[in-house]
């Protein structure tokens, strides 16, 4: 029954974000699933990751990955108009800008997302376990 539990992990420095880098890779997202709502400063992306913290690790979860605090975001190599495509996320880094910080999602084919923040506040909450995979 344990096995059944949602997990939730909040990042609000540099070893929390490389937690939910370490957790989130290999991820697959839809482009469809990729919302950056400016008004509220959410960027969000839908993802589909791997059991990697559980014992069955070939089971799949579906998970929220919600940033907060972005001031932009920028792509490079995504074609937005195709929302069918998925793309797998391969880690997630932090540089600082000034008085910024640079959230860096980095995808297979060189695809990567930039978010701008004026601090970290990242949360993966599982949303629900795939029994069928």
């Amino acid at each position: 029954m344990a096995s059944k539990f949602l997990k939730k992990i909040i990042a609000k420095d540099q070893q929390g974000l490389n937690t939910i880098s370490a957790i989130c890779s290999e991820s697959k997202i839809k482009i469809s699933d990729i919302k950056f709502l400016k008004n509220n400063q959410i960027f969000l992306l839908l993802i589909e990751r791997f059991n990697k913290e559980g014992s069955k690790k070939e089971k799949k979860i579906n998970s929220i990955l919600k940033f907060e605090y972005i001031n932009a975001s920028k792509s490079k190599n995504i074609n937005q108009n195709n929302n069918d495509k998925i793309i797998e996320l391969i880690s997630i880094n932090l540089f600082k800008k000034e008085e910024n910080y640079e959230i860096t999602l980095l995808f297979l084919n060189n695809i990567i997302i930039t978010l701008i923040a004026e601090i970290i506040e990242v949360t993966l909450e599982d949303q629900r376990i795939n029994d069928k995979n």
